[in-house]
């Protein structure tokens, strides 16, 4: 089904996209108002232009093809060829310098870096190495065009598959634009039983009435996510991997710890946030607004985990065939809002909250004479605030929540004050306080494995973090942010239960400081671009492990030829990493739990790359970790499970203006 959604909806975007000629580009990146030339060109494009004929608007700028976020910020559509694009050219479509992923596309990633900034007030669902590419609320975008948009992404997969990213926005006129999109993945992998299928399909509407007074916003979700999974490679071929034994380059011929599972994460998610100004004000001095919002959100998604016969790699079962566990959260959320915007005073926002969720299984645990219930089920009303406003080079941001009755206690304080020293270097300061209850998961599960059944009931966990941010490109930019954990709840082996996966919760005060420092030199035709991350867990070792240095240097040569219709990028990537107790990696759970006897890493990556633009067309052709047989075999993602041996990988990125 997934693949005649894919082939229909290509053939859909193309056809509404034979045309390439590309606005031209912006001198600025100032978003602009709309102006009697930009009028004129939307009604050429509506057909109200003397000819006939459809006629390409020639008028359009690229900075009006609007690309605008959950929170407002907006950007625009870049068809640009940057080093940054090539870093994004993966799998989730996000700079993956804190993450390393495993052998296979659409497998999970192990996390280099940890940020617990958060204004959640609500656990949230178990399997998270499942969701790195799980599109949450804030991952949608909605879109604002002046003629019909289409982007194409392609790139290969390991063995049999590929991934598609296909994308289409129109505006049916200045007040309505829709969106839609799928990206489906699907990679075989190098080693036995790890095939990967995925699919996101997304769909976004905004609407506003021609007086500005009514705006509202929706999407529809769609998501699945299937793994096979393996266990990794046994502790016995571990020397044979290492060697580099000619008997084993082909990694097809290793037995891995099992070959009869697989996990599936799926949800469907409706999204409407509306909104209605009351008072709708504006003259040469004073601009005020004062606005009534309403937020409806409604998320269905379960978790499954499959497995034909009982393995001794999780323990003892209650069964030993077609052993299944599935877990299921039903959340509903509903919000009333208020805002009101002076250009002097500045945005003020305050709102109130109704959450209902509905997680569990559907049967009741009875394991050694204790009963482990199978839902956990209630509501809880917050309540929250905003303030907002720049006064002149300073931007003032201030968020705060809590939760006021209900089942789960919870509570953020969030607020940043950013000044712009001139046209180049801005700094920014901020604060994050947050307390919320652990991730499902920690507090309910149930399995066909008896030692994965437990309920717990454990204290919020409790951030606090203090962050900087100083940003420049003639200089240099430095972020960095110390953060202090209680009650800090992870997975780990336990040694009363035969050694087996089980939560726990920290008593400890963990203290934990990170930066990262990037700089982009440039002589002539050469750049080089270097990022390095300098991370330390100060109390808390053994809990949270992490590498003390990440860095990430591209040395790479960029040039036009062939009278500037072709622009060409070329160089090397390294990437490092220092050992440390590297996470290791629970199929059943999807989840990474902590591990302390082994530490992995210290192996460099090499990657060659050669990156090309043709009007609208990114090529990207990569030589990945190249020196895969030159440095050792010593190169893991997580135990038993080795990163990736040397590829070729090709892709495209391809931009239609109508």
């Amino acid at each position: 089904m997934n693949r005649i959604i894919l082939v229909l909806f290509s053939f859909f975007v193309i056809s509404f996209a034979d045309a390439q000629d590309r606005p031209s580009r912006p001198s600025n990146i100032k978003e602009k108002s709309l102006n009697p030339r930009y009028r004129d060109s939307l009604e050429k494009w509506r057909g109200k232009s003397q000819s006939s004929k459809a006629k390409k608007n020639e008028d359009a700028k690229i900075e009006d093809y609007k690309i605008i976020s959950r929170e407002n910020d907006t950007t625009y559509v870049d068809t640009t060829l940057t080093i940054f694009k090539d870093y994004k050219f993966n799998y989730l479509r996000k700079d993956d310098f804190d993450v390393l992923p495993f052998s296979n596309l659409g497998q999970t990633y192990n996390s280099l870096s940890y940020n617990f900034n958060s204004n959640n007030l609500m656990p949230s669902f178990g399997a998270r190495a499942r969701h790195l590419n799980y599109m949450e609320i804030d991952d949608i975008n909605y879109y604002y065009v002046p003629t019909p948009l289409t982007e194409l992404m392609f790139k290969t997969a390991f063995e049999q598959g590929q991934l598609l990213d296909a994308f289409f926005t129109v505006n049916t006129s200045k007040q309505f634009n829709f969106s839609i999109a799928y990206k489906g993945m699907r990679s075989l992998g190098n080693y036995q039983h790890i095939l990967t299928s995925t699919g996101n399909f997304r769909f976004t509407t905004n609407y506003k009435t021609k007086n500005n007074r009514y705006n509202v916003r929706a999407h529809i979700v769609m998501q699945d996510l299937l793994n096979q999974e393996n266990g990794g490679i046994k502790d016995n071929d571990i020397e044979n991997f290492e060697s580099g034994n000619p008997e084993f380059i082909d990694r097809s011929v290793f037995d891995p710890v099992f070959e009869n599972a697989e996990n599936t994460l799926e949800g469907k998610r409706f999204h409407l946030d509306h909104s209605y100004n009351l008072i709708q004000q504006k003259d040469s001095l004073n601009t005020n607004t004062l606005s009534i919002g309403n937020i409806v959100s409604f998320e269905d998604k379960f978790y499954q985990f499959d497995q034909t016969s009982q393995n001794i790699f999780f323990g003892d079962a209650f069964v030993s065939s077609s052993l299944r566990d599935k877990v299921t959260l039903e959340d509903f959320y509903a919000q009333v809002n208020a805002k009101y915007y002076n250009n002097k005073i500045g945005q003020l926002k305050f709102n109130i909250a109704y959450n209902d969720f509905n997680y569990g299984y559907d049967a009741i645990v009875s394991l050694g004479g204790n009963q482990i219930t199978n839902r956990l089920k209630g509501n809880v009303i917050s309540a929250g605030g905003e303030y907002k406003n720049r006064i002149g080079k300073f931007l003032v941001h201030g968020k705060f929540g809590i939760n006021v009755s209900g089942d789960f206690d919870g509570n953020f304080l969030s607020g940043k004050a950013g000044y712009n020293i001139n046209e180049d270097a801005q700094v920014e300061a901020s604060i994050n306080i947050n307390s919320k209850a652990p991730n499902y998961n920690f507090l309910l599960y149930q399995s066909d494995y008896i030692n994965y059944n437990w309920q717990n009931n454990y204290d919020n966990i409790e951030t606090k973090q203090l962050a900087f941010k100083f940003k420049s490109k003639k200089i240099v930019d430095v972020k960095l942010d110390y953060t202090s954990i209680n009650n800090f709840t992870y997975f780990e082996k336990s040694t009363v239960d035969n050694d087996l996966v089980k939560p726990n919760q920290s008593s400890e005060t963990i203290n934990y400081f990170r930066v990262k420092v990037s700089k982009e030199l440039k002589y002539n035709k050469f750049t080089l671009n270097n990022t390095i991350r300098y991370q330390n867990v100060l109390d808390g070792e053994g809990i949270i492990n992490v590498p003390e240095i990440v860095t990430r240097n591209t040395l790479y040569y960029s040039n036009h030829f062939f009278e500037k219709a072709l622009y060409l990028q070329t160089g090397v990537t390294f990437s490092y990493f220092t050992k440390y107790n590297m996470n290791a990696y629970d199929p059943l759970l999807a989840e990474f739990y902590v591990q302390n006897e082994n530490e992995l890493g210290g192996f460099p990556r090499l990657d060659f790359f050669i990156n090309a633009k043709i009007k609208q067309t990114r090529i990207f052709l990569k030589a990945e970790h190249f020196n895969s047989s030159l440095t050792g075999y010593n190169f893991y993602s997580a135990p038993n499970y080795p990163y990736r041996d040397f590829v070729v990988r090709f892709g495209i990125v391809w931009n239609f203006f109508l």
